[in-house]
Parts: C-alpha cells; structure tokens; sequence
C-alpha cells in the first residue's frame, strides 16, 4: 500500500482507502455482516482511512466503524455533518444544529474526538459565512474534533472553501468521467496542502465496466430514483452522465485498460496518477470487492498513451454533459 500526507495533518493515509457510503445505504441490500468482513479485510490490506457521514443509513455507517475501531483503534475515521437538515438549506448551518450533530456523531462512533468532519455538501451560500467556519474552529477548541473539511458538489466551492485557513481536507468527485477538478483546484490545493480526497471514483458502479443497458438496480439504491436529482445532487449518481452515454465511454475505455488490471482498478489507478489526490474511497460491500479495490495501489503507473487516450474518451462522450456544471 502506498500512503500519501493528508494536508497538514501530520496524517499519512492509504491512497486507496474505503468509503462506506454502500455499507450505509441507498446502494441496495448490504448485510452488516458482510460490510464488517470487508472492513476488516481493507485493514488487513493496509488500508487506514475511513469516510463515512451521519446520514448514510442514519448512522448504521457510523455505528459499524465504531465496531471496526474496537479492533484496531488506530484507524483515522472521517465523517460529515449537515445532510440531516430537512429543509437542507444554508440557515440551517449554525452552532446548534452542527453541534447536535457531531454529538450524533460521537455517540455513534464511541469516540471523544472525531478524527474529522467534513461539511457535507452545503448550499453555496454556506462558502460565504466566515461565522461558519469559526464555528468549525471552535469546535476544533472544544476538543470535539481534531480537524475539519468539506466535501462539495462543485470546483468553484472547492476553490472558495481552501480560502478558509483551517479547511484541511476537500472531498470532491474525480474520476475518469469528472476532469475538471484537475484543470484548476488540484494546484490551488497543493499550494494551501490541502488534502483531496476523491469521491465517487467510480461513477457509481459505471467505470466498473459491469453495466448493460437492461442492468436493473434495487428499489431503494440511488442509481434507480436519483438520475435526474430527485433526491439530492445528480452529479452524485453515474457523475451527472446520462446512463446510455456512460456505457458508450466505458466501452471505449475497456479499450485502453492494460491486460493485468481489471477496469476497476484502471480507473482508481488513473485517479493516482495526479500526486494532488490523498487518496480514492471506493465503496465495499464484500471483502472481495475491497480487495480488489486495494490493489490498485500496487499496480504500476499507466503510461502517457494510456492517460491521453482516456482524455480523448472524456472528450468525445463526457465532456458536454458534465465539465460546466460541476
């Protein structure tokens, strides 16, 4: 496994790591215990950094990395505050309602300290109240949270969000499907060591290359009911790509993966491609897929022809649909 700083932390995470949005929810069927077999085997293959938030499965998330953390406390867990707003809009991020939810959080995960939470997708208003982020930072005082983040939708909050000093890490999507976030913010990052962490890195399942048109998805998993955002940001499902031109992309993609990968772990190699990137968080929902996932760490780089091929397919089928909206 390789491990990358993590900002100014002092943290050195593994650059593939686990995200456990899927052990949550809203991704289809997941027993517990499965979702504990793959986090203890991302463990196993050296992985130590953990993402999560309140609200995926209402703190089921949360409660099974509390399980993980009594066997090997010296994972750092990662959380996200602000989705359980209802209406979620900008007001509705004060001290009282912050506060109660990195309470939430502490009950949930049996800690003193959160490791670090990130601001969970806030409205843009949110990027522009100082008085928010000094909320954070008394937070940070209190000894509630050791450090704290945010995880956007945009690269334009991305960019507004570093010029907060104390903003350490910016989770965004980056994945052969979103470039963008290369084009600008990765530099403006490294200059402010701004840990990244690359969020949805495989399009929702899509870049695994296991999609067909007549694939069908369970009632409650977001790839059937958000993709045209009816519950939340739709950038989150497939990265904003229509569904039909994914499979097209990915086809041509298939194309370009070197014979000892699978496409899985080509697309989390590219991600490591750009040193601005801390780490990817694929999701597991068994020891075999965080397995497979982890491997791609070891793998060797892809070469110049491989990565401006991969451009070209963004290009031809993704570009218009994605590049301008986030």
């Amino acid at each position: 496994m390789e491990y990358r700083e993590l900002g100014r932390t002092g943290w050195k995470v593994s650059a593939v790591s686990f995200g456990a949005w899927a052990i949550g929810g809203t991704w289809g069927d997941v027993e517990d215990s499965e979702s504990l077999a793959a986090l203890h085997k991302a463990v196993e293959l050296g992985v130590n950094f953990f993402d999560t938030a309140d609200v995926y499965g209402d703190g089921r998330s949360e409660r099974l990395l509390s399980q993980l953390r009594k066997d090997h406390p010296d994972i750092i867990i990662a959380t996200k505050a602000g989705r359980r707003l209802d209406p979620h809009v900008s007001e509705g991020y004060n001290r009282k309602n912050i506060t109660a939810f990195i309470e939430r959080s502490l009950k949930n995960l049996d800690v003193e300290t959160l490791d670090l939470v990130q601001l969970h997708c806030p409205p843009w208003d949110v990027y522009y109240r100082p008085e928010l982020f000094g909320v954070m930072d008394n937070l940070v005082q209190q000894g509630k949270i050791r450090y704290y983040g945010v995880s956007v939708e945009k690269v334009e909050e991305a960019l507004k969000a570093i010029e907060y000093p104390n903003v350490q890490t910016v989770q965004i999507i980056f994945n052969m499907f979103r470039h963008r976030p290369a084009e600008l913010f990765f530099e403006q990052a490294k200059k402010r060591k701004v840990g990244i962490l690359a969020r949805v890195p495989l399009a929702s399942g899509m870049l695994t290359g296991k999609m067909k048109p007549d694939s069908s998805f369970a009632a409650d998993d977001h790839r059937a009911f958000n993709r045209e955002g009816e519950a939340f940001d739709r950038g989150e499902t497939f990265s904003g790509v229509d569904y039909s031109t994914g499979l097209k992309a990915v086809e041509e993609l298939k194309k370009l993966c070197p014979p000892d990968m699978s496409m899985v772990q080509f697309a989390l190699r590219w991600i490591l491609m750009f040193n601005a990137v801390t780490c990817a968080i694929p999701g597991a929902k068994r020891p075999s897929q965080a397995e497979q996932n982890i491997a791609s760490a070891d793998l060797p780089p892809l070469s110049d022809s491989v990565m401006n091929g991969v451009k070209a397919v963004y290009e031809k089928y993704i570009r218009e649909q994605v590049h301008h909206y986030w």
